[in-house]
């Protein structure tokens, strides 16, 4: 018998790849695309683990999950630190560079 690739490995990968790029856009993307890339990747994995001689990429399912959980990681600490950020300066210093600069120099002190 032929071995076939293994369902879905290849969207597992790019998933995974995905995530990590995602962070970068306030986490929410990369936090989706994450969880997609990690519950795919463990279904592929059960698939593989039944029947080991019928599949092959088995690698790209094992990238993709590793990707996937470093993508949901740093989407996370880019949540984490947009909701610092807010809670710290406010939606109103978001908006007005001035009053971010003012709010900035009574948090970390007067530049020497």
């Amino acid at each position: 018998m032929e071995k076939q690739q293994i369902p879905n490995g290849t969207l597992v990968l790019v998933m995974g790849i995905l995530s990590i790029i995602g962070c970068c856009f306030y986490g929410i993307p990369g936090l989706i695309f994450g969880i997609v890339a990690i519950v795919l990747g463990g279904k592929a994995t059960k698939v593989y683990a039944a029947a080991p001689d019928d599949y092959t990429g088995i690698g790209n399912v094992k990238a993709g999950k590793i990707m996937g959980i470093i993508g949901v990681v740093l989407s996370i600490l880019m949540i984490l630190f947009y909701v610092w950020i807010l809670t710290t300066f406010g939606w109103e210093a978001m908006q007005d560079q001035e009053l971010m600069q003012e709010r900035m120099q009574e948090l970390f002190g007067q530049p020497m």
